[in-house]
């Protein structure tokens, strides 16, 4: 039986002013969807001008990587938003990207929340719905990626909204199918093989080894590659060659 496709997406943009943090043009040629940082927590006007040309030369479909605001802390503390201004900065974040995409002659063509927003969003249906909210604002057809079986998932499946499931090869699973916590020893798979074949298994099977050893079903139509890890080009390149070389069909999912 032949795999289903797999996108394949990765976090750009992450930089300000002159200051860089991902090799986006190569990992454009490797990624078939990019999270483009909307300025939140990464990203300013310029960066996304860039990154959305880009892509769109490329094919490469553009998503709005959406984070609580939070610039210093690269997105990743937690932070308790109001549902009403949580809601109003994930539409203002869609809002910007989508005026440089549409500029490049392409569209946002899905939505996907960043770091402490990204595991917030697993479990807390309150800032689940405010970020559904926000995508509802801003257009209410993009479908949402994030993790399998989130209170995100449900509150966009709720209002009508497409969902994506997103799995990750560089990233520890706890056995209930969520991501080890960044501040856990043992969260990043630094492994360059691990990751490749992690990658293979999530793809082909649809299952991942959690953390405490136990075989968790991951099922997802994307797999997410850091763009931020040592060596994140070569290694998106290993994995991408080595799930067409195992006959997974390489495809955007929008």
């Amino acid at each position: 039986m032949t795999p289903l496709p797999i996108d394949l997406n990765a976090d750009l943009g992450e930089g300000f002013g002159r200051w860089t943090l991902t090799d986006d043009e190569q990992l454009l040629s490797v990624v078939t969807s990019a999270n483009v940082a909307c300025g939140f927590h990464a990203g300013d006007a310029a960066t996304m001008r860039r990154v959305c040309a880009l892509a769109a030369a490329r094919g490469v479909r553009i998503g709005a990587q959406v984070s609580y605001r939070d610039l210093a802390g690269f997105g990743r503390r937690a932070m308790d938003v109001p549902a009403a201004e949580l809601a109003a900065e994930v539409a203002y974040q869609i809002g910007a990207l989508e005026v440089f995409a549409r500029a490049a002659g392409s569209r946002v063509s899905y939505v996907k929340p960043h770091g402490a927003l990204y595991n917030r969003v697993v479990r807390d249906a309150d800032q689940a719905a405010a970020v559904v909210e926000g995508v509802l604002l801003a257009d209410r057809t993009l479908p949402v990626l994030g993790l399998p079986g989130s209170r995100l998932h449900e509150a966009a499946e709720a209002a009508g909204l497409p969902v994506v499931t997103e799995a990750f090869g560089d990233r520890a699973y706890r056995a209930d199918g969520s991501l080890l916590p960044r501040g856990q020893e043992g969260a990043v798979v630094t492994d360059p093989d691990e990751v490749v074949e992690r990658s293979l298994a999530l793809a082909r099977s649809g299952v991942v080894t959690a953390r405490c050893g136990s075989t968790v079903a991951v099922r997802a139509r994307s797999l997410c590659l850091h763009g931020d890890t040592p060596g994140a080009v070569g290694l998106a390149r290993r994995v991408r060659e080595r799930l067409e070389a195992s006959g997974v069909p390489v495809a955007a999912f929008a």
